[in-house]
């Protein structure tokens, strides 16, 4: 008996390091199982309670709880839970008062980083109302575009975006469209200074009749990007979803003690869904930020005592790119979630830096599935396992980018790709993992559906992102399709910037599309473009066009002047060649232009520039 019990319990105790050995990640992998179901069970019992229970009824809780605990701080002002509850009331009453606005309109928001940007969402959620999150840097066509989309009867603007608003306040007007500009006075008939009438209203708590008429399928917020059609599309992001979005913090280890630096937009999806709502849930601190700052980054960490940060891949390698310092591993920085990190940032920056960990993730703004690489596993964006793909079904599946579809065999169904192989991913709808679409664009939310995909009847999410699979079930991200790229942390629709370019008198015809930069992440905007008969290339008027029109991300760094732009026979614009073809005027025989902001025009890429360029003497 006594050799049987040694025996049986030598093999139980040799059976961890049998596992470590030849199953290294499975630890990790029940861990996140674990925190998967664990995850599930609080979101089915919060969809559970009765009256129904919101985002917003977290933040009450919170402020309840720590009503005198630090919320938000920005510069050197801070704002409790307390003063952030009373403050959005303050916005509320002053909203309810307007002629203009009844409780449940879809209000927009054009505004940057700021506290009124939380204090007002907070304002709009007690009133029932969605917030309609426009990005602060559109200017004219796009802008009146992104309000139009989500049929906003109210919009709420930041004293300094006041130009921008004035450029389109005729086709607001046009509209019935109240405009209130958070300033203490106006002298712009048409806009009214909302801040004096916020300083006079009641901090009275609102009613809860007010958003009596939400259920988990109304509308929350709008968040806006950018896709195929060129101009900007309105992602419904609904009560259900952003319910969902409470955990993303607290998954990941952050505690109610812990202090996150948020300088990310929080019109965007990472700033507002990860950065606001995941510290709404486990009652962190906010250190937010106007916008990124590369010299400012770790000092405000050590000044803070920020210990965890948000990033994109651009951000990461912004920070290794600065000159080193002595106190580079002087902070109290423990996580860093985001995605888009290259994999040799991401070794440089651990290096550097210390030890700090890194959750890399996937998830688009309106899509159905994410990912998350909880072992740490260097340049993977998470990891496949069996009880995830359960929840939310997914494939990768074989994808032609000369037609820019998904490949089908004899019974037009899609084929999955094997292991190590590039495939598109596209994710199941269902209940638990659903597709809201696009506000007033049935036409682009039905692009985004795929069908017949594994099955006859199947309805899937096209992502548009190629993945691959490794032998271990870790999953990459390899790169976009369709004719949307990635630049400093943004979406880029090459539709749009064709179109814009067209409004030039001297370009023809434009084709747009993203080449890579060495050192850079995602691909930087290029155009090749065809001149009007008789008239010749103008770079001064170029620049001064697509500075008007484009935000810095979008303009097009570089032009390419054509005869012709090539099409195919059914008269889509070839880009493959053109993006393998690059900017490079050893390999392009055709007149190229560089963007010079110093000299305000478009001006001839020399092989001199293109070779600083390449070296990195130049940066874009």
């Amino acid at each position: 008996y006594y050799l049987w019990s040694s025996s049986n319990l030598s093999t139980i105790l040799i059976i961890p390091f049998i596992l470590k050995t030849f199953h290294p990640y499975v630890w990790m992998d029940m861990l996140y199982i674990r925190d998967l179901v664990c995850m599930l069970v609080r979101f089915l019992s919060r969809r559970r309670r009765r009256p129904l229970f919101l985002v917003l009824d977290r933040f009450l809780e919170q402020s309840v709880a720590h009503p005198d605990k630090k919320f938000l701080v920005f510069g050197e002002e801070s704002y409790t839970y307390s003063y952030t509850d009373l403050q959005s009331n303050k916005i509320a009453n002053a909203l309810r008062a307007q002629s203009g606005y009844k409780a449940g309109d879809t209000v927009a928001m054009f505004m940057g980083n700021e506290p009124s940007f939380i204090f007002t969402w907070l304002a709009l959620t007690k009133l029932g109302s969605p917030a309609a999150l426009l990005n602060h840097n559109i200017r004219s066509k796009s802008l009146l575009h992104c309000f139009n989309c989500c049929k906003a009867s109210v919009l709420i603007a930041a004293s300094d975006l006041k130009d921008a608003v004035k450029d389109v306040l005729p086709s607001l007007l046009e509209q019935n469209v109240t405009v209130l500009l958070m300033a203490k006075d106006s002298d712009t008939t048409g806009i009214q200074s909302f801040s004096e009438q916020v300083e006079e209203a009641t901090d009275a708590p609102l009613p809860r009749s007010l958003r009596s008429h939400v259920t988990f399928k109304s509308p929350a917020v709008y968040i806006y990007t950018s896709g195929t059609t060129g101009l900007p599309k309105a992602a419904v992001v609904n009560q259900n979803r952003l319910l969902t979005a409470l955990v993303i913090l607290s998954s990941n280890g952050v505690k109610q003690t812990d202090i996150i630096y948020v300088n990310l937009p929080l019109y965007h999806t990472a700033g507002f869904l990860v950065g606001l709502i995941g510290s709404i849930e486990t009652g962190t601190t906010i250190i937010l930020k106007r916008k990124f700052s590369t010299s400012q980054f770790w000092d405000d960490c050590r000044k803070y005592n920020v210990t965890v940060i948000q990033y994109i891949g651009e951000v990461m390698r912004y920070l290794c790119s600065a000159p080193k310092r002595d106190n580079d591993k002087d902070h109290k920085v423990k996580l860093a979630i985001g995605n888009g990190i290259r994999a040799e940032i991401w070794r440089e920056f651990l290096n550097r830096f210390g030890n700090i960990q890194i959750r890399e993730f996937y998830a688009s703004t309106e899509g159905n599935v994410g990912f998350v690489n909880y072992t740490g596993k260097i340049g993977a964006i998470g990891r496949v396992n069996f009880f995830h793909k359960k929840l939310f079904p997914y494939a990768l599946v074989k994808y032609d980018t000369e037609l820019d579809e998904p490949v089908r065999d004899a019974n037009g169904l899609c084929i999955e790709t094997r292991k190590g192989e590039p495939g598109l991913l596209v994710s199941k709808i269902t209940d638990i993992a659903p597709f809201a679409g696009y506000a007033q664009n049935e036409e682009q939310t039905e692009r985004k559906r795929l069908r017949n995909v594994l099955k006859k009847g199947d309805l899937y999410f096209n992502s548009g992102d190629l993945m691959s699979i490794d032998e271990e079930n870790f999953i990459y991200f390899q790169d976009r399709v369709g004719d949307t790229f990635r630049w400093k942390g943004e979406n880029v629709a090459t539709t749009e910037v064709s179109d814009i370019l067209t409004i030039c008198d001297c370009i023809k015809e434009a084709n747009a599309y993203g080449v890579q930069v060495p050192g850079h992440e995602g691909r930087i905007g290029m155009a090749a473009v065809t001149l009007t008969d008789g008239v010749q290339f103008d770079g001064s008027k170029i620049y001064n066009h697509v500075v008007k029109c484009l935000p810095s991300y979008a303009r097009p760094r570089f032009i390419r002047i054509q005869d012709a732009v090539e099409v195919t026979g059914t008269f889509k614009q070839i880009k493959m060649k053109l993006v393998e073809q690059g900017f490079d005027p050893g390999r392009i025989h055709e007149p190229l232009y560089i963007i010079d902001d110093r000299v305000k025009s478009y001006i001839p890429l020399t092989a001199e520039i293109y070779s600083n360029i390449q070296s990195g003497n130049i940066q874009l």
